[in-house]
């Protein structure tokens, strides 16, 4: 059986500091950490179930999880997932703490991000597009803490693994089935989140890159709705007074309902096909209405729990992931298979 003190003998450092690596407590040279994980994985390296777990109730690992999830309710499935996850980890002294915030306000969630984490081991956090949240980011993973993006990630910074969908393949796939429901031919209105989540940019830069095969889709406005219900449905409104010739809608992310209300206020001969995401009750409801054609799934819950394992697996078994991303793949839904 290899051991901690065996893995210690052949880095030439001491056991301590093995188990600070392995555990992901404490601060380590990186040049150090890297050297004993790899001799911990060449040797095969497994804790031992039963130390793992009194290891872990005598440390309790905390994590703090940030989303921008007030007001939309695509954000309660995966909140869902994060804590029937943490449910079961509770045995191991395992705790999970939520912060949540509204919209798009990079430095309310910087705010948050730096309380949040002072007394975390991992943070698990939805983030908004910023330098400065990819500094605190880096920062924090400098520190020795485990961070995780979900739903949204964070090109160009120092987290550790993200977890979510495949935001351009969304868009590619919203253009695909526009182009199917409107026979070849539409004058689309796009409703983006914000141009701040690289998610949000990403859906759109898909759509776009699709609709150069599909000769008759144009884009004809893009607005922002903050993924606010109220927001969307005065700024949907605007856009389609403004632009009569808009005959289908792409909705990127939030602000679904407010955005399919402003649809209805309009004759049934001249509203748009409407394309979405996520099947919440909100968006049933004006599938059911006929308002929205399709959504795409991309599977929130499973998001969420996804998250917490990989917490769970850094903090207690001292594992840290196997790849970089975790992708889940969209699934097209119509009334007819909700």
């Amino acid at each position: 059986m290899v051991t901690m003190k065996k893995i210690a003998e052949l880095c030439n450092v001491s056991r301590g500091t093995v188990d600070r690596v392995l555990h992901g407590r404490g601060r380590v040279s990186e040049e150090t950490a890297a050297n004993i994980r790899r001799v911990a994985k060449e040797l095969g390296y497994e804790p031992n179930p039963a130390a793992k777990a009194l290891s872990a109730r005598k440390t309790q690992p905390k994590v703090s999880v940030i989303l921008p999830s007030e007001g939309n309710p695509f954000f309660d499935e995966v909140i869902r997932g994060i804590e029937e996850a943490e449910e079961s980890y509770k045995i191991y002294g395992f705790t999970m703490h939520l912060h949540t915030i509204k919209g798009y306000d990079p430095a309310g969630e910087l705010a948050l991000l730096e309380g949040a984490s002072r007394n975390a081991d991992a943070i698990i956090i939805d983030p908004i597009d910023d330098d400065e949240i990819r500094a605190a980011v880096n920062r924090l993973v400098d520190e020795g803490k485990f961070v995780i993006t979900v739903n949204g990630d964070l090109t160009g910074s120092k987290r550790q693994c993200y977890v979510g969908s495949d935001y351009e393949n969304g868009g590619v796939t919203a253009c695909a089935l526009l182009e199917a429901f409107a026979g070849g031919a539409a004058k689309v209105g796009v409703v983006l989140g914000s141009r701040q989540s690289s998610g949000h940019r990403a859906r759109l830069e898909g759509f776009e890159k699709r609709m150069k095969k599909a000769k008759g889709i144009e884009i004809a406005a893009v607005i922002e709705n903050e993924d606010d219900e109220f927001t969307s449905f005065e700024r949907t409104k605007e856009m389609l007074r403004m632009h009569p010739e808009i005959t289908a809608l792409f909705l990127v992310a939030g602000g679904v309902y407010g955005a399919c209300r402003a649809v209805m206020e309009l004759s049934e001969a001249h509203r748009p096909i409407v394309i979405a995401f996520d099947s919440v009750p909100s968006t049933v409801e004006m599938m059911k209405k006929g308002i929205i054609k399709a959504v795409l799934y991309q599977h929130p819950y499973r998001q969420g729990h996804r998250a917490m394992e990989l917490a769970f697996e850094r903090l207690v078994n001292g594992r840290m992931p196997s790849k970089e991303t975790y992708l889940m793949k969209h699934e097209i839904k119509l009334l007819e298979n909700l």
